[in-house]
């Protein structure tokens, strides 16, 4: 059977509103599973028994997690329908993140921590087109707003972790953010009750739904693209390096003499300066036709930054903090160029399906390795060798996913008919 075709009718002005609602709301939910986990780990596992190798799993889990489901969300998107899909992946993160704070052992903290992190999977790809289909011409400024939204769910938790703990236990502050993710479903459910409605008043009607909601068509395939794999490459060291650093960066800082809050303080200050790319980088790559001087000045902020924390890291934390929350600003740009290196919601989806899902694929052991190599070497200088090495990667991806051109150029046949039906033209592709 083939899927529906995109309702091309545009939706009201309550129906997007909703829709910017439910893209905010579900930005903030997407990283709260990660960070209001990593500053209790030594709490936890001392409560459940485990060291430094279950640490390093919990540390793989959300870039795995993430691989898997940015594979597999374009196909359930095409089923369900992409605000369909958001719903679900909102439910996930509730039910998961619930489940995780009544675990009563490593297996229960695992699988909750995964069910979690599916529906933060699946927020992760299904934004995008979101913001194609229903903000066509304000991708730059929509996505400043969820990607800003979106750090601030990522500092938010790391920097209430500890405190919460500390007045509450640690159930309350993993299982406080369940409430978020609850927050961030009602507008999905808004959306789809209009939908529902308008297509019924329409059918009365004999008319087409006012409403979208239908499947998203099938894309081509993004594999065969150089801007896909350019952009999967520098979206997954920017994500190696991240999850490494949301891992190890609180253990770094107490092995070297620091308080377990001011590691937890640390990471939070890691993901505020994250915000300065999320407000200051979609703008920019708007304007530029080819952004790969932001992808050079950031990966110049990781070798300083790296340089510092293994050399020196309580000399200066605050700065080389900064330095390498700045130089993950290929995160915000690889989100912001799904949407000007495509020319249809049906690309964007693929675009942002193989992106991440290849791209977390490829950074899911970075946190397990590092882990690794300080356990076996009882040092710094090989995990930080290795993040030296993927900087390396970081510009070869970058290279490759500045240069302007769009996704679908590559698709054949359909290439021609996407251009065809699409009103972006060859001159919007920045």
């Amino acid at each position: 059977m083939s899927p529906s075709p995109i309702v091309t009718r545009s939706p009201s002005g309550v129906v997007r509103a909703l829709v910017l609602l439910g893209i905010v709301l579900s930005a903030f939910n997407l990283r709260t599973a990660v960070t209001s986990l990593t500053p209790l780990l030594e709490r936890l596992g001392d409560t459940f028994g485990f060291g430094s190798a279950t640490a390093g799993v919990l540390g793989m889990l959300p870039t795995a997690a993430f691989a898997v489901f940015g594979v597999t969300t374009p196909m359930l998107a095409r089923r369900l329908g992409i605000e369909r899909t958001a719903l679900l992946a909102m439910l996930l993160a509730a039910a998961g993140l619930a489940l995780r704070a009544r675990a009563d052992g490593v297996g229960v903290l695992v699988a909750g921590s995964i069910v979690a992190l599916a529906g933060m999977g699946i927020g992760n790809v299904v934004l995008p087109p979101l913001v194609k289909r229903y903000f066509p011409a304000r991708v730059g400024a929509v996505s400043t707003l969820y990607i800003t939204v979106l750090q601030l769910g990522t500092m938010l938790p790391a920097l209430a972790a500890v405190p919460l703990a500390d007045a509450a236990g640690w159930r309350f502050a993993l299982g406080a953010w369940t409430f978020a993710a609850v927050a961030a479903a009602l507008p999905w459910i808004g959306v789809l009750l209009l939908a529902r409605r308008g297509g019924a008043d329409a059918r009365s009607h004999g008319a087409p739904p006012s409403l979208p909601g239908a499947p998203m068509p099938q894309a081509g395939r993004a594999w065969r693209s150089p801007v896909a794999w350019g952009m999967a490459l520098m979206f997954g060291t920017t994500s190696l390096i991240t999850y490494s650093m949301f891992t190890w960066l609180p253990g770094l800082l107490t092995e070297a003499g620091a308080s377990a809050a001011f590691g937890g303080t640390m990471l939070a200050v890691f993901s505020a300066f994250g915000l300065v790319g999320a407000l200051v980088m979609p703008s920019i790559a708007v304007r530029m036709r080819n952004p790969f001087v932001v992808v050079a000045l950031c990966a110049a902020c990781h070798v300083v930054a790296f340089s510092g924390l293994l050399l020196a890291p309580l000399a200066a934390p605050a700065v080389w903090v900064l330095l390498v929350g700045l130089g993950t600003g290929t995160f915000p740009l690889s989100l912001t160029l799904i949407n000007l290196r495509s020319r249809t919601p049906a690309g964007s989806a693929a675009l942002s399906g193989f992106m991440q899902g290849v791209g977390y694929a490829f950074s899911c052991a970075g946190p397990l390795l590092f882990g690794v190599l300080h356990g076996a070497t009882g040092g710094w200088h090989w995990p930080f060798a290795m993040l030296y090495g993927m900087v390396g990667v970081l510009l070869a991806g970058g290279w490759m996913a500045c240069q302007p051109r769009a996704l679908e150029d590559g698709w054949q046949p359909s290439a021609g008919r996407a251009r065809g039906q699409n009103a972006t033209t060859d001159s919007s592709i920045r």
